[in-house]
């Protein structure tokens, strides 16, 4: 199966010996970290930093794809990874390879060994420290959970920050206090640094606009306008994916006010743009193979907004499709399932992939059945995808967790390039 090499894994584990007894909200671990590295923090091309509950993978995506048909050399930083760890760092274009990753991950352990730091603080400055030596025109940096004290929130003077819509999500880190959340979120936008803002709640956008009244920022809005002006055959799938292209859209075009992007690289990069695990369509392989009467779709999607969005693409689908679903404890697994009423998928539950802690099968098929589905609890994908598959659908769609789409993309040999 594919996964991180041996000695990758070996360079990413001596950083599991560092992990502090307890996680409190601070930047203070990976400054002192970009420190002990000489600050590569003041050494990158420009940023663009994106926050926000949904759409910052796709949006990145889009940015990523608008930017290099402009012909710009772009670093990407997302997070997790979903069969490779690799896959966290593009570098100019290209997702780092073994040699040069494991190289500057040793290199950021003998500087801050004997400091305590997570794992996630320490992969990030060590991203950091590769971008800061690699040229390039652009970074454009993902924000991993939160805002204010996520690790990426670094950087002093971003070239534009960018927040996609807000909802509820990690609640057990973030609440459930939705203004709390979008203060969180909204806490990358920098004194003097322009801003940029997806279509939100009055709650949210209220948060936002009055964090960057008190740091002097300006502030943009996505308009509507830009989502009509988006083309019909986008690079991504689903309705919900026009916004987040436009949103990409408006963000470059407030970029590229000295780099002149023009129209037809943004339309040429919205319809390249490519992002595993968002309404992607598997191909042959050994999965799919086990189920060769119907389609099998995958999507990350893992909170009811994401539902709402994944719910409304496959109401415009012909035929009947079934979920086949596995979910983290900490998540609100009956608010996944509720949007899905008005098409009632049979819903078959797994296990998490293995080292995450995974809702049991049973209580994720009980949080279905409450939401108004049938649901059966299965004790293995592939029992699941068989069970699904023998109710005669036309396609099974296996969602619910970012660490499931990289375990199924991993089982059927689709590597994210």
């Amino acid at each position: 199966m594919i996964g991180n090499s041996p000695a990758l894994a070996e360079a990413l584990g001596r950083f599991e010996g560092l992990y502090p007894e307890t996680i409190e909200l601070s930047l203070g671990r990976v400054l002192n970290a970009l420190d002990l590295l000489g600050r590569p923090q003041d050494r990158l091309p420009p940023v663009i930093h994106v926050a926000g509950t949904n759409g910052k993978g796709s949006t990145c995506a889009f940015l990523r794809a608008m930017m290099e048909a402009a012909g710009l050399k772009v670093h990407v930083f997302t997070s997790p990874h979903l069969v490779r760890f690799n896959e966290r760092i593009r570098l100019a274009g290209e997702i780092v390879d073994d040699a040069r990753l494991i190289d500057w991950l040793e290199r950021a352990y003998r500087a801050i060994q004997g400091h305590e730091i997570t794992q996630f603080e320490a992969t990030t400055a060590t991203a950091l420290l590769a971008f800061s030596e690699v040229p390039a025109d652009v970074l454009i940096l993902e924000v991993g959970l939160g805002g204010s004290y996520d690790a990426t929130n670094v950087i002093d003077q971003p070239a534009l920050s960018v927040i996609t819509p807000v909802d509820f999500d990690h609640k057990a880190f973030l609440g459930s206090d939705l203004r709390k959340i979008a203060g969180e979120k909204a806490g990358i936008i920098k004194p003097g640094c322009p801003a940029l803002t997806a279509i939100q709640r009055k709650v949210c956008d209220e948060v936002i606009a009055k964090r960057a009244e008190a740091v002097g920022a300006p502030l943009y809005r996505l308009k509507a306008h830009f989502i009509d002006a988006m083309p019909e055959d986008l690079g991504l799938v689903g309705e919900h994916q026009r916004a987040n292209a436009a949103l990409a859209a408006m963000a470059v075009q407030l970029f590229g006010n000295s780099t002149r992007i023009d129209q037809a690289a943004i339309f040429e990069g919205a319809r390249k743009a490519s992002w595993p695990a968002r309404m992607q369509k598997l191909g042959p392989g050994p999965l799919t193979a086990l189920v060769p009467d119907q389609q099998v779709w995958l999507d990350g999607g893992h909170n009811p907004h994401a539902a709402r969005a994944i719910a409304r693409q496959l109401q415009a689908l012909p035929g009947r499709t079934a979920l086949v679903s596995a979910m983290l404890a900490s998540k609100d697994s009956t608010g996944f399932f509720m949007p899905f009423r008005q098409i009632r998928p049979d819903v078959f539950t797994l296990p998490n992939a293995p080292s995450h802690q995974g809702a049991e099968p049973q209580a994720l098929a009980e949080a279905a059945t409450t939401a108004g589905l049938k649901a059966t609890a299965c004790d293995s994908l592939e029992a699941a995808l068989q069970a699904a598959a023998a109710t005669g659908v036309d396609r099974i769609l296996i969602c619910g967790s970012l660490y499931l789409a990289g375990e199924v993309l991993a089982r059927n040999e689709e590597l994210p390039v």
